[in-house]
Parts: structure tokens; sequence; C-alpha cells
């Protein structure tokens, strides 16, 4: 019944990608959209994997802080933001979902990975932050949700890469300042240019708000530099520089009846924590920078090779659990990738990619006493905790007249921890993991816009570095060496798809259509599930991920557009069994049998559905609506406890106008949460028990969404 009701959703509800442009214009997109997150460049139609592209117009009517924003159009993923800043949870196909929690601020999404013009912003570990993007300047959001660990490796759920280098002829100066609800205000000004095969941008940007709960103040500044230039007819250069500091407390989760009492509060109950959120001025404080380099040379018609390097040092300041920590990391790296392009007769021709990367990153972390939220002068821990990742991949692409695509690909990677210990030096260690991933796929053109695809793979995991922490006993948060009950995550991804765009005659109601379909069935073996809200982790034996996606935009006459994804997925434990050691040490030797229960903090059912009216007589103002309905599901392993299902409106009234010949203004303004609705908008999963086992009665797991709050913004973009 319920996969009848999303496939009628996806039949009525698909929309054509918007555009500020004429008919022409967004047919043209239609038809070349490429992406380049396969680690070449092809027509997404091309590719046996299900792939998003975001273009900068579908960005614009938001405050441009998080990933939550861009992504609620996307299929398949889902994003929920802690506090309403640029701090959030992704999931795709229910990989990532264990980003939450105490130590989520310490980087999400398991399983995904993240790239700002072909430079990871994921560390080896596989943590990532998003500090140093600045989404105001995303020209597109690839987003590549099929299995692709056999490419870029730990990415079982997926990749997203960001393009930031514009691409409209010309140069330009735009400002924009946004202000909003809650004491929100993000100032920006970037330059631009693209001339004779010079692309360039700066900008530099300010964010600040108060925070709609107590103790959720933030602030965030960042300057971008990127710069893409053809030194010669066969090379270009990449170069980009990066900088950012931000600072922003943190409320901390809330109990069901503090949610239901006060959900503003911030989390100041003694009984839950103590010393609370509030006391120890729970927050975290990044400064943090990046270089990084790319050349692409083109060696003839048929061999090319590309090479990328970066170095980002960082310094982070946290006070967290009682301690006030001092990070001072640097993150260096880069790859090099070579390309063939063959043809063996008129029909036949082949791709192949050849490559190499690697990632490195160290530091020390000294871990002082805590005095009323600052840091005190007691030394309680110091040590180097660093983590190496290579990886040796190849990728081949047979294509049979210019139908038929057959993609084959595999992946090697090793990555080590070194955990060294200076007061303790006897319980230094040093751990490694490697695996190699397979990848095959194929897609067939039925018409040069319409083609079926499907593909298998396997994906690899590594534990992220937060954690390796070994699990205590309950009450106790010492951190003494690697988590011995952890073991790579390793899954099979199955997966078939269907992707077509269609163009009506100009005369029709209906002017063009276009949607993608997938279904995939994942199954993970080792898991890796946070407990205590995220204080330790060990592994579930099997999940299971089961899924259909579905995206659609259609374009009608008289300007009225729509857009809509929607997921159903069923996501279970299929073998799991828990020692509740873990949680008391009064309960060693028993256990508990998680089979068949669902996997928490994942949604059965999320959908999206935005609707856009430009009228014909005022072309330059527009009007949309958005509605955004997520399912319930579970916050524990047990499943004893779950949120329920919520749906969020949305309004945006704008429009440009051009003032001078050279001097447009864009407007707009934003009612989110239209009609005022309580939710969660994200949670701890497995959270504190207190007392005993089977007591949640205090457990503090939700983080609030934002009620209805308005945003108004002016951007002046001048032609140089």
């Amino acid at each position: 019944m319920k996969i009848n009701i999303i496939a009628s959703l996806f039949l009525i509800a698909p929309t054509l990608l918007y555009s500020f442009n004429d008919q022409d214009s967004v047919r043209y997109h239609l038809k070349e959209i490429t992406v380049s997150a396969t680690r070449t460049t092809e027509r997404i139609l091309e590719t046996p994997l299900a792939i998003t592209v975001i273009q900068k117009e579908q960005m614009m009517n938001n405050r441009g802080v998080s990933f939550d924003e861009a992504f609620s159009l996307v299929p398949g993923v889902l994003t929920q933001s802690r506090t309403g800043n640029q701090d959030v949870r992704i999931m795709i196909r229910g990989f990532g979902a264990r980003g939450a929690g105490e130590r989520s601020n310490a980087g999400t999404s398991r399983g995904l990975r993240f790239y700002t013009d072909g430079i990871p912003e994921t560390e080896p570990d596989g943590r990532t932050s998003f500090d140093l993007l600045d989404l105001s300047n995303a020209q597109t959001i690839e987003v590549l949700r099929s299995n692709a660990s056999a490419l870029w490796g730990s990415a079982s759920g997926g990749i997203v890469s960001v393009n930031t280098i514009p691409t409209t002829l010309g140069a330009s100066i735009n400002q924009q300042t946004t202000i909003g609800s809650f004491g929100f205000m993000k100032n920006a000004i970037r330059y631009s240019s693209v001339t004779n095969g010079n692309k360039m941008y700066v900008s530099l940007s300010n964010t600040s708000s108060d925070g709609w709960r107590e103790h959720s103040q933030s602030y965030l500044t960042q300057l971008n530099v990127g710069m893409l230039s053809t030194i010669s007819d066969k090379t270009k250069l990449g170069v980009y520089l990066l900088g950012a500091t931000n600072n922003f407390r943190i409320p901390g989760p809330l109990s069901q009846s503090q949610f239901d009492v006060n959900p503003q509060q911030a989390q100041n109950d003694a009984a839950i924590y103590n010393p609370t959120y509030v006391q120890r001025d729970e927050r975290r404080f990044n400064r943090l920078g990046r270089i990084g380099v790319t050349v692409d040379h083109q060696i003839n018609d048929l061999h090319s090779v590309s090479a990328m390097t970066f170095v980002q040092p960082k310094y982070i300041q946290r006070s967290e659990r009682n301690t006030f920590r001092d990070f001072t990391r640097y993150h260096v790296g880069g790859n090099f990738l070579y390309r063939n392009a063959l043809e063996f007769s008129s029909s036949i021709k082949n791709q192949l990619v050849v490559g190499i990367d690697e990632q490195y990153q160290d530091g020390v972390i000294l871990f002082y006493n805590l005095v009323n939220g600052t840091r005190g002068t007691t030394l309680k821990d110091n040590k180097r905790e660093g983590a190496n990742n290579s990886g040796l991949f190849v990728q081949d692409e047979i294509i049979v007249h210019e139908q038929i695509s057959v993609l084959l690909g595999g992946r090697y990677d090793n990555i080590t921890y070194y955990y060294n210990n200076f007061i303790t030096p006897a319980i230094n260690e040093e751990r490694s993991f490697s695996q190699f991933t397979p990848k095959a796929g194929v897609v067939y053109r039925f018409t040069p816009s319409f083609a079926l695809y499907a593909n298998i793979g396997g994906g690899v995991e590594v534990p992220a570095g937060n954690e390796t922490d070994p699990p205590s006993v309950f009450g106790e948060d010492t951190v003494r060496s690697i988590n011995s009950l952890l073991s790579p995550v390793r899954s099979i991804t199955y997966e078939v798809g269907a992707k077509q765009i269609v163009e009506f005659d100009n005369a029709s109601v209906l002017q063009s259509l276009s949607y993608d379909v997938a279904l995939y069935s994942v199954s993970v073996t080792n898991d890796i599930i946070p407990y205590r809200g995220g204080r330790f982790y060990f592994t579930a034996g099997k999940t299971s991920r089961t899924g259909i996606e579905a995206g659609a935009q259609i374009q009608f006459a008289h300007g009225v557009s729509l857009m809509g994804a929607v997921t159903y997925a069923k996501n279970i434990f299929y073998e799991y069994k828990v020692d509740s050691v873990y949680y008391s040490a009064s309960k060693a030797g028993m256990f508990a049998d998680y089979k068949n229960n669902s996997m928490p903090g994942v949604p059965n059912m999320f959908a999206t559905l935005r609707a856009r009216f430009v009228p014909q007589f005022f072309t330059h103002t527009f009007a949309e609506c958005e509605l955004r309905t997520t399912g319930k599901y579970f916050v524990d392993d047990a499943n004893t406890l779950s949120v329920p299902a919520y749906t969020i409106a949305d309004a945006v009234l704008g429009g440009d106008f051009s003032l001078l010949n050279d001097l447009t203004v864009r407007v707009f303004v934003r009612i989110n949460n239209l009609f005022d609705t309580k939710y969660a908008s994200s949670i701890w999963i497995n959270p504190d028990r207190q007392s005993s086992l089977l007591d949640y009665s205090r457990a503090a797991f939700i983080e609030p969404g934002l009620p209805r709050n308005v945003i108004a913004s002016i951007s002046l973009n001048y032609a140089l």
C-alpha cells in the first residue's frame, strides 16, 4: 500500500528544473547536464549510477548556510539540522545516520564523502566537517547516491561534490545581505570573472545568529578564493585558498518531557547531565585554512593526466563531557589520475581511469579540566592521533554503439591509525585496516533521452577516529586506546534504475518532463552503532537496507513548474545481539537481541514537493511553496523510543529587477515552517539510559526544530 502511494506521488509530482531563463535555456540544461563525481566528465544519462545535480538556481532562495537547505529535493537523501546552523546530520540510503549525538560535532556522515572542487572535505578516517564550505559559492552540487567505494574509498552511501568555479562569461560583483528571525544575519560579497579561458572568484562572508534555543549562539566567517586558469592549450591549473573561523554553542538534547514543556530551553537539568550543557558552556571553536592546487593536462587525443594536492591546518577548541580539549591538526593529501580514451572501432569506445589517492592527518590533543566552562590549569591527558589513508583504483568503461555502456572497476584501500599517549605511553597503539572493493554497472540508452541502468558494488568503511575510543563500564568516560570491538563495515549494494528527459511541443500545456527512479538493496556487515548518545561505538552483525527513490521535474506552460522527490525504505537489523555490560557492570552476561528491529534514526518514508509560479504578466517575480514530510522513526535499537512523523511547509516570494544596464537587484522573503509545526529536527541515537538497562524516562535525545521563522534577502549584482 505504501509503495503504491509513493508511486502515485511520483507520477503526479514530477517537475522540471527551475530556471530563470527562457524555455530554450531550460531545455539546454536538461540535455547537457554533465557530472564529474564519476572521475570522468560525462552526461548524466550515460552513467550507471543514481546521480542528482543541484543547480545554483535551486539554492538561491535559502539562507545559504547548510546542506539541509540544498538537499530537500534529492531523493534518497535526508538532512536534519541540529540547531539551525551548519551542523547537520546527512543520510544517504541510511549511511550517515550515526552522525548524531555527543560526539557528532567532531564530524558526521559515515559512509559518505564530500569534496569541494575535487579537494576532500572528508578526513582520512571518514569524518566530515563543513566549516570551510560556503554554500553561497556553490555553482552546482553533484550528489552521487550509489555505492562509490570502488572509486572513492569509504563511500558506501555516496559522494557529494561541490563546484564553486563560475561559468558565466564576464566579470561581476555580487553583494548579498540576508536577515532573519532569532538574530540571523549573513553578509556575503563575491567577485567573479570568466574571460579568455580563465575563471576565478573571491568571496568573503560572515554569518551570525542569536539562536532560537537558549545557549545556541553562533558565528562563522569564511574567505574563499578559487581560480581555474588555462596556462596552455593542453594544461589547466586550479588554485584554491580557503579560511574560516567559527564558534557556536551547543544547547544539548532534551528529554521528551523537556521538549513537551519548553523546546526552546537548553539542557540544564543536573539530574540528566552534571555539569549541564549550560554550566560547562558546551561549544566548539575552529580556526582552519586550506591551500589546494589542481593540474589537468591533455597529452593528446587519447591520453590525459591530472593531479591534486592540498594542505589544511586547523586549530580546534571544544568543551565536551566536563573536559576542555585543545586540538592542533594538519591534514594533507593529494591524488594522481591517468585517463585513456580509445576507439576500437567506429562503434566501440573505451574509457580507462587509473589513479591513486593519499590522505594523512596528524595532531596533538590536550585534555584539561573544565572550570565554569573555561579551560582549567590541570592537564588530564596529552595524546597524538594520526591517520593515513591510501587508495589505488582502476575503472574501465566500454561504450558500444553509443547505446550500451559497461563499467568495471575496483579499489584497494589501506588506513592506519596511530595513537601515542605522552602521559601513559604503555597504551600506545597502531592499527591498520585494508579492503578491496569491486564495482560493475551497465547502462542501456533506448533513446538519447531515456536510459535504464543496473550496478553492483562492494563497500567498506573503517572506524572513524572518534569511534575508536574503547567502551567502558557505565558511568565512566575514560579514553585509553583503540576499540578492539570494531571491525571495518562491509557492504554489497544492488541497484537498478531509470532516467528520462521528455520535451514536448511549445504549444503543449506540458512543456518538459524529467525523472529518475532507483531501486536498491544494501546488505551491511559490522555496521558501526553509536551507544550512550555517541560516547562509544560497537558493531551490529548484519543490517539490511532496501528502498525505492524517485525524483521528478516538470514544466508547464504559463510559468508553472513542479519539483518532487520521494523515498520509501526499509532499514532493519538482520543480525544483532548486544552485551548489556556496556550499560551497566551488573548486566554482564546479559544480551539483548534486536533482530528484525528497525534501524534508529532513519525514517521509512520522506518526501518533498515544491511548486513554482512565474506570472506571464510580470515575469520578473516568482512565488514558491514547498512541503516536506518525514515519517516516524525510532531513536534506539530496542525500538522503545520514537519521534512522530511531521510535515513542514515553506513559502517564498521574490523577484529580479534591472535598475540599470549593468545592475540587477534580487529580493525575496521566505517563511519557514509556515504553520509553526512543533517537531524534532534531529535526534541522538541510543541516548544515555539512567539507573537501569530499561529506564528511558530521563533519556535526552531530541534536538527541536525551529518554529515559524522569516528571512529576507537582497542582493545586488553589478556587471563590470
